[in-house]
């Protein structure tokens, strides 16, 4: 899963953010809410959208440079 980001394109990688951002607001309310299978899930979707701005950043740069 790690680097399955890397042959997205620009636009596809902001797509799956915002999805995985949504994803991850609605694991937070499950979390208060008490009714979640795996309390790690969270960290993994945390690092998930990291590695997205990551990406997202670094080819905004390579776009803003040539």
């Amino acid at each position: 899963m790690k680097n399955s980001f890397k042959n997205l394109t620009l636009a596809e990688m902001k797509v799956k953010r915002e999805e995985l951002i949504q994803k991850y607001m609605e694991f937070r309310f499950q979390r208060v809410v008490g009714h979640i299978d795996n309390p790690l899930q969270g960290r993994m979707m945390r690092r998930q959208i990291a590695r997205l701005h990551t990406l997202i950043h670094l080819q905004e740069l390579q776009k803003a440079k040539g």
